[in-house]
């Protein structure tokens, strides 16, 4: 079966003033996958994924998102656009003086014509999908762990229902316990939703446990794209010193263990 692309980034050039961040980036997201974003600090990850949502624009190129060519997009069908997907920062970015409730809701408000009550109910139960009592939604920011912090900010990055899901380091900050049940979180919802999810990462964890494929970025461009075994077959040199390291040799050989039936 022919994979349908809900993002394609073709000849992406990047510029901050005289920096050249991107020079000719292509990538191709395919419907239902986790793909993830790599790359050392300053290649541009948090950055590409920025021209994906419309919070940037590349200096070149195209960036096709579900159909749409967004530099050529027009106000109306970018507002619709919005609504089709949902955005968890590296941070969180919640409004502080907003509580865990209406920080949830408050897409459902902007974009919506649904009443009060409804947005209560969907809040709720968006709260409830990601681990978190909808009691939690009377507290504010200041007043959740980090980890919980991300599950209401990805509570609110599903409000909206919808088919695509931008995660910008999901798992920093995290304890290793913590980053591995967000980690299955992101699995279960993807596989419960049917989602298309497109995450930053440098979390060797979440790289072998949870994408599917990936764009290793290098050099301003993108340096292998692929699975984790093609990743791994190629011979860029932040390829083989990223995953040279002991503990991604010892995730290597327990996702081969796990394959043959080992472990």
């Amino acid at each position: 079966m022919k994979r349908r692309p809900v993002i394609e980034m073709r000849g992406i050039v990047t510029r901050f003033g005289s920096k050249t961040v991107h020079d000719g980036v292509d990538l191709t997201v395919y419907e239902g996958e986790i793909y993830g974003l790599l790359g050392g600090s300053g290649s541009g990850k948090t950055t590409l994924l920025r021209e994906m949502i419309m919070l940037l624009r590349p200096a070149a190129g195209t960036v096709r998102v579900l159909g749409e060519d967004l530099l050529r997009i027009d106000h109306d069908t970018a507002h619709r656009l919005r609504t089709r997907w949902g955005v968890l920062f590296q941070f969180g970015a919640l409004y502080t003086s907003l509580t865990i409730a209406e920080n949830v809701g408050i897409m459902l408000k902007e974009y919506t014509r649904i009443d009060a009550a409804t947005i209560e109910e969907i809040t709720a139960s968006k709260l409830r999908m990601v681990g978190l009592d909808p009691s939690v939604g009377r507290l504010y920011p200041a007043q959740l762990s980090g980890g919980m912090i991300k599950r209401a900010a990805l509570a609110r990055a599903l409000a909206m229902d919808p088919q695509l899901l931008f995660l910008d380091e999901p798992t920093s900050g995290l304890d290793p316990v913590s980053a591995e049940a967000f980690d299955e979180l992101i699995t279960r919802l993807h596989d419960l939703l049917g989602l298309t999810i497109v995450m930053v990462t440098h979390d060797i964890d979440t790289i072998f446990n949870v994408i599917d494929r990936m764009a290793v970025l290098g050099d301003g461009r993108v340096a292998a794209e692929g699975s984790l075994e093609e990743i791994l077959a190629c011979d860029h040199p932040f390829i083989r010193q990223f995953f040279g390291g002991e503990r991604a040799k010892a995730r290597l050989v327990a996702r081969r263990c796990r394959e043959k039936g080992i472990i």
